[in-house]
């Protein structure tokens, strides 16, 4: 009798500190599980895919997550993907990661770089990558499921992983709203976020309270004319020459109508028309990108852009333009609260010198809409992902390094997705921490 209860005890006393030990922080299992993740970014990286046409990428980290051990429900706003991992009871908390890649031919040279190509809209063939950093972030997300699934002594709650589509196109965390995410999920108490940054070092974490990111409106202008000879161009009215005036007239909404300490800019990304040397033609087609801050400053420039499209229009003696505001994000504020709880986190984990504030940028992100719609406090974070003896390579040479969206950028994968499971593991853990 006493010889089982003592080797029941010892049993026990075994499983305890067997327990004990297999629980890690989220540094040391990054540190050991990183190379298993490098192999899944680079799969990723391998095989993006545009904005709302997420299907392999939506089914793939699905897939991540079912085996993880999260509880993976039926898909929303197109090909987005909701899971959760509970584990007793306390807080509800949101991750969220996007899915989508960019219309951008790589030319990083690296061996998984990326060769998927498609045609557009236009029937253009033309290259796909992860420009943005999102196949790193999806990498963290499923390295941060991985992690408190295996480790619950951690921490209590339920954590609600977010798979979003269509981040670039502005419109995907609005459609997995319209789709019921929080009517058909418990709604979280907060949400959080990981960006990568290419201009930040690898380990470095870097954070803004309130706003951080612009507001962002995609515009489509059409010009009409009347189209003739180049030969005779009295008999015609141009449209071309129209779009030239209109390019330059929108210069001054920002430097002329809107206050100087108010940030906004307008850029003409994109103009289409004509088809040949000598021909004049019907149509011209511009695409802008405008960017504020303030709901103030959003809606002066929307009402300049169209005031000055129809006075370009009137003075030629054209028809009516076509003015379309196609897509859009609202501009991301950080949660000041959220901010101040999580940064001495970060501190703790990375080094007062690893943690910095980083500027407000007129970059845009959808994230802030789950804030905005569920009333519930939002924080993205920046990853750094550039070595330093990179970043010093470009400063010798007086080079700036390439930006997100460049078809040059590229992460250095291991330690930025070292870095990024750590940062949003500690996060996590940090607002699910068992009561004592």
């Amino acid at each position: 009798m006493c010889r089982a209860f003592v080797a029941a005890a010892l049993a026990l006393l075994f499983s305890i500190t067997t327990l004990v030990q297999a629980s890690e922080d989220p540094a040391t299992w990054a540190g050991e599980n990183v190379e298993k993740l490098v192999g899944l970014y680079k799969q990723l990286h391998q095989s993006p895919e545009l904005s709302s046409e997420e299907k392999a990428t939506s089914e793939r980290i699905a897939a991540e997550l079912k085996a993880a051990g999260v509880e993976v429900g039926p898909r929303l706003g197109g090909y987005g993907v909701v899971g959760l991992l509970s584990n007793g009871e306390g807080p509800r908390i949101m991750v969220r990661t996007d899915l989508d890649a960019l219309p951008v031919t790589e030319q990083t040279g690296l061996t998984y770089a990326s060769k998927v190509r498609v045609r557009d809209k236009q029937g253009r063939e033309i290259g796909v990558m992860h420009a943005c950093g999102h196949d790193v972030h999806m990498t963290c997300f499923v390295g941060v499921a991985r992690y408190l699934a295996e480790n619950k002594d951690r921490w209590r709650g339920t954590v609600m992983f977010v798979g979003q589509p269509a981040e670039e196109a502005g419109s995907g965390a609005r459609r997995m709203l319209d789709d019921g995410l929080f009517e058909k999920y418990p709604k979280p108490e907060c949400a959080l976020a990981l960006h990568c940054s290419a201009l930040l070092p690898t380990g470095t974490v870097g954070y803004r309270p309130g706003y951080a990111l612009a507001n962002v409106d995609s515009v489509d202008i059409t010009l009409y004319g009347k189209g003739g000879h180049g030969a005779y161009p009295h008999t015609t009215v141009d449209p071309i020459v129209e779009a030239a005036h209109l390019i330059l007239d929108l210069q001054t909404i920002v430097s002329r109508e809107i206050k100087p300490i108010e940030p906004a800019v307008i850029t003409v990304g994109a103009i289409h028309g004509g088809t040949k040397h000598n021909i004049i033609g019907e149509t011209c087609h511009l695409q802008l990108t405008v960017r504020s801050y303030s709901d103030e400053v959003r809606d002066q420039l929307r009402a300049a852009i169209r005031r000055k499209t129809k006075a370009v229009a009137d003075s030629a003696g054209a028809p009516e333009p076509k003015i379309e505001f196609v897509e859009g994000a609202i501009a991301l504020k950080n949660d000041e609260k959220l901010v101040e709880r999580l940064v001495p986190v970060f501190q703790r984990t990375f080094g007062m010198d690893k943690v910095v504030l980083t500027e407000p940028s007129m970059g845009g992100e959808d994230f802030s809409q789950y804030g905005i719609d569920g009333g519930i406090p939002v924080f993205q974070m920046q990853i750094g992902t550039v070595e330093p003896e990179r970043l010093a390579g470009y400063k010798r040479l007086h080079h700036s390094p390439p930006s997100l969206h460049s078809p040059q950028y590229y992460p250095d994968a291991q330690d930025a997705i070292a870095t990024g499971v750590t940062a949003m593991g500690v996060a996590v853990l940090d607002l699910l921490a068992p009561m004592p």
